[in-house]
């Protein structure tokens, strides 16, 4: 018997979307190549007890998300440890997936950022190794709320790194109503916004808008459930529909050429800082729920470097540290006390990044089920149909 069988992605490659955290602005990007950073402050995030062996060797490999780590924090560490980071960058948890499961352990990376619901399949497939907590001292730091997680009980093969949900943002001088739900997002996009909406190119997602307004199920694999999902959106939604772009958020705010776009909280937040006149727009937490989504720290199979793996988790879990990677990325990190630290230290919209409880407690976090592939093909039609 095959000891890693082969990954079964739930969609085809083709389809999967590119997403990036947090769209590029003109600001600080990696891809295959290494840091050379300057120094800045000495806020050291590790402890000698991180270091199993006393020392870290001299390289580090980091695969994650593009534009997702705050360039002083790993200038900081390298600057503390004489570790040198290596940081590449991935579009998609099925790019970052494929490419562990061809190298069997021999990648390279050494620390992986996984999104949650991929981790189960991961570590069925070996693709990350488990974790010693006792050489993550700085997981005290962490606040329970986004610990001990389903995906991943125990936090046995993963520790949060950012998390954050999926709304939308429109122009009110173009959409004089005021929205609230899922519901009103299809009405202005059917309506006022026609032509001017852009939606996630991710199939859970937009799925995620006709269930969600309707009150169902958004995991569903319910037949019935997704048949009706499919009517409305081919046939009614795709039509209004001008984008299917992740990241269309970032410079749609700030040029307005568009009106309507379902996106991420702290994307939605660096268009609105781009904007000159941020107050045109207005992000929404949708009713009744919407996806809460974690990245996660993990350690590859076969990571050459674990001492400073592990070192440099801990150093990311350090508070000022976290504040620092908040206020770069824009998305809560997990650490306790986040957000006190961020509005005394006058973060600009913090209400994108720190949703009240009330939001918070009807989030939905999304799994990988067998109702993905249907979720797929309706994608796919709905590009078809708006011309896409």
């Amino acid at each position: 018997m095959e000891r890693n069988p082969p990954i079964k992605v739930l969609a085809p490659a083709a389809a999967i979307p590119k997403i990036s955290r947090r769209a590029l602005l003109g600001g600080f990007a990696v891809v295959g190549a290494s840091l050379a950073l300057g120094g800045c402050s000495n806020a050291k995030g590790f402890a000698a007890s991180a270091i199993p062996n006393g020392e870290l060797g001299r390289q580090l490999n980091v695969y994650s998300w593009g534009d997702y780590e705050d360039p002083d924090n790993i200038s900081d560490f390298q600057d503390s440890t004489g570790v040198r980071v290596q940081l590449d960058s991935f579009g998609s948890n099925e790019e970052l997936i494929a490419k562990l499961a061809a190298t069997r352990g021999t990648s390279g990376y050494d620390v992986v950022v996984p999104t949650g619901l991929y981790i189960p399949q991961m570590v069925a497939n070996g693709l990350l190794q488990p974790l010693d907590h006792s050489l993550l001292p700085n997981m005290a730091n962490l606040d329970s709320t986004y610990t001990n997680q389903v995906w991943d009980p125990g936090n046995k093969h993963s520790i949060p790194k950012a998390w954050g949900t999926t709304g939308y943002v429109y122009d009110t001088t173009v959409i004089k109503d005021e929205l609230t739900s899922w519901q009103d997002f299809m009405t202005a996009a059917e309506g006022p916004a026609s032509g001017k909406t852009a939606v996630l190119e991710d199939s859970w997602e937009v799925v995620a808008i006709y269930l969600g307004a309707k009150d169902m199920d958004m995991n569903s694999t319910d037949p019935a459930a997704l048949d009706a999902a499919e009517k409305y959106l081919v046939e009614t939604l795709a039509p209004s529909i001008r984008a299917f772009n992740s990241n269309v958020v970032t410079s749609g705010i700030p040029q307005g050429t568009f009106a309507l776009m379902q996106a991420f909280n702290g994307d939605a937040r660096q268009g609105m800082l781009a904007a000159e006149d941020p107050e045109r727009w207005k992000f929404v937490f949708p009713t009744p729920t919407a996806n809460l989504w974690m990245d996660n720290w993990a350690l590859a199979t076969g990571a050459q470097h674990p001492d400073a793996a592990y070192a440099f988790i801990n150093h990311m879990m350090n508070a000022e540290v976290a504040l620092r990677e908040v206020e770069y990325i824009g998305y809560h990190t997990g650490i306790k006390d986040l957000k006190e630290a961020a509005l005394a230290n006058e973060m600009e919209l913090p209400d994108l990044v720190f949703p009240p409880q009330e939001v918070l407690d009807r989030l939905t976090a999304a799994v990988l089920n067998d109702g993905q592939e249907r979720r797929v093909q309706i994608l796919n039609r709905m590009q078809a149909k708006a011309g896409a």
